[in-house]
């Protein structure tokens, strides 16, 4: 399998993706939006891995690269190719398949749960979850579900965490990818609102929930593997 993935800033790339490509024998490319990397061919990848960052899907002016990845996303979509979006990835998923990207209302930054829904029964990928996972938000934006998407897991600050557009297309709000030294360098790179119960955590509190990667890790093999069987 040819893994081609997008990046939109140096400090959140592919994470355990990365290890677990490795550990599965597949090829993996990187293209680095935010140093100007041009995007590659069409035909030159199979699986396409659209990853987070801290702008908004229509910050054009900011980051004039979102016009040229849209309608290449789109492609990817359209021809058939496994397509995964984490967080800000799902976001721009949801917005080329016709969802209104918005301010959530409120940020939901830290370790707090998502749950699934029944409808995840249907799809593959995430058909062997568990009913709850404690994953990582860092997320002030939501998107709404796409027409004909299927909506597949939940959160209290949150109502749309996660969606599936047929077997091949998922897009995922939160992030099951990040190891620890990742976490640790969205810290270092990021200045956080002030902690609000439930929602915001402190930074001690994100420090504190390096607990929860083996689950989400396990978690993250096990969807990789049912997308690629797709």
């Amino acid at each position: 399998m040819r893994i081609q993935y997008l990046q939109h800033m140096g400090c959140e790339g592919l994470g355990r993706i990365a290890n677990w490509a490795a550990d599965r024998g597949h090829a993996v490319s990187g293209t680095h939006l935010y140093r100007g990397d041009a995007l590659p061919n069409d035909d030159t990848f199979d699986c396409l891995v659209i990853m987070g960052g801290p702008m908004n899907i229509y910050e054009y002016r900011d980051h004039p690269w979102l016009a040229a990845e849209k309608p290449f996303i789109k492609r990817a979509i359209a021809s058939g190719k496994i397509v995964l979006g984490v967080c800000l990835g799902a976001q721009l998923i949801a917005d080329v398949l016709g969802a209104k990207i918005h301010q959530n209302a409120t940020f939901e930054i830290g370790w707090f749960p998502v749950r699934f829904t029944a409808a995840r029964g249907a799809i593959p990928a995430l058909r062997d979850f568990p009913d709850e996972l404690t994953v990582l938000h860092w997320h002030g934006d939501t998107f709404e579900l796409p027409p004909g998407a299927v909506h597949l897991a939940t959160s209290d600050a949150c109502h749309h965490q996660a969606f599936a557009f047929g077997n091949r297309v998922l897009g995922l709000q939160f992030h099951i990818e990040m190891d620890t030294s990742d976490v640790e360098a969205f810290l270092d790179d990021d200045t956080l609102p002030a902690p609000l119960p439930g929602q915001i955590q402190s930074t001690s509190e994100i420090l504190a929930g390096q607990c929860h990667p083996p689950a989400i890790h396990a978690a993250l093999y096990t969807m990789l593997d049912a997308l690629m069987e797709s």
